[in-house]
């Protein structure tokens, strides 16, 4: 059993994802589950989010979601969840997911998923918390982000070489107890922006 308890998930709504990251989901909730980690998340029944909660659900999971009225409205909430909480707006529900979970799992998304994950990366940039941030790179679908922006950032002197510690980048589900089980450990002067 992992020494994490709980983990949120960032990922896409999309019905349209290719199988490969419908799958991909669908593993990590049934992983989660199995080591009896709770699965945090946006509280959606739809495209990845709704399956790596039924995924965890149907292997005796315990699955904890936050959502808005407005989202609830839109599109409906996964009623089936173990917990399902409608706050009032997108930045408490941020924070209610970022206060239950203990680390983050990344998965394929848009932009609510770049949303989510560059202000979870930011707050650790600034010292505001050293929770691992694990994104699953699946059929390289965030290799050119990662691989090649984050690069020409750094290059322009906008982040520091240092910054590509604010995550670990995995290519499976099966690298990701590994990965929470060997959080990077963060240097004391890494919140110092610019030495």
């Amino acid at each position: 059993m992992s020494y994490i308890h709980s983990v949120c998930v960032y990922c896409g709504s999309s019905n349209k994802a290719p199988q490969i990251y419908k799958k991909t989901a669908a593993d990590l909730g049934v992983l989660l589950a199995k080591n009896k980690i709770r699965l945090v998340f946006g509280g959606g029944k739809m495209g990845l989010m709704g399956i790596v909660s039924k995924a965890c659900l149907e292997a005796k999971g315990h699955v904890t979601g936050f959502m808005t009225q407005f989202l609830y409205d839109y599109e409906g909430g996964n009623e089936e969840i173990t917990e399902l909480h409608i706050v009032e707006s997108m930045h408490e529900r941020k924070q209610h997911m970022f206060a239950a979970s203990e680390a983050f799992i990344i998965l394929p998304g848009g932009l609510g998923t770049l949303d989510e994950t560059f202000e979870i990366m930011t707050w650790k940039q600034l010292g505001l918390h050293e929770k691992q941030i694990i994104i699953i790179d699946i059929d390289r679908y965030w290799t050119s982000l990662f691989d090649h922006f984050f690069h020409h950032m750094i290059k322009n002197n906008f982040i520091r070489a240092e910054d590509l510690n604010l995550f670990t980048m995995v290519h499976s589900v099966d690298e990701v107890l590994d990965a929470l089980h060997r959080p990077k450990k963060q240097d004391k002067n890494f919140v110092k922006k610019w030495g």
